[in-house]
Parts: C-alpha cells; sequence; structure tokens
C-alpha cells in the first residue's frame, strides 16, 4: 500500500464512518473505495447483461429454465 495525504470533509468522513460502521479514517477510505469499485463492477455487469438480453441471448436459458420449472410441477 502506498500512504497519500489527502485533505477529507470532516462531515462527510463522519457520515460515511457511521454508515459503513467503520472506527478509523483509514479504514473508512479503503471502505468507501472499496464499496465503489464493487459498486460500478455490478453496474457493468448489469449493463453486460443487459445487451446481452437484448441480443436474445439469455432466450434459450430462460426456455430450459421454464422447461424445468414445468416439469418439476408435473411431477409432484
Amino acid at each position: 500500500m502506498s500512504a497519500t495525504n489527502i485533505e477529507v470533509n470532516p462531515e462527510l468522513l463522519a457520515d460515511a464512518m457511521r454508515l459503513l460502521g467503520t472506527k478509523t479514517k483509514k479504514d473508512t477510505v479503503n471502505a468507501a473505495l472499496r464499496e465503489v469499485v464493487q459498486r460500478l463492477k455490478r453496474l457493468e455487469a448489469l449493463e453486460r447483461m443487459t445487451a446481452r438480453a437484448e441480443r436474445g441471448e439469455l432466450d434459450p436459458a430462460i426456455r430450459a429454465y421454464e422447461a424445468r420449472k414445468a416439469a418439476q410441477r408435473s411431477d409432484a
């Protein structure tokens, strides 16, 4: 890891510490960065999945799932 000196808004830091449940400034900044990265990665994945759905790439998987569910219902 590298050491970096930054100025941080104390009110935002206090809010972030409360919301993230962190105790130190370092833990808060690292948790906030981790949260942002994870959130943006999930958004990117959702955008890729949406594009696949729009191209119809998920249709075979949906049909297979529906067929399995129908088979389970008929077995019951």
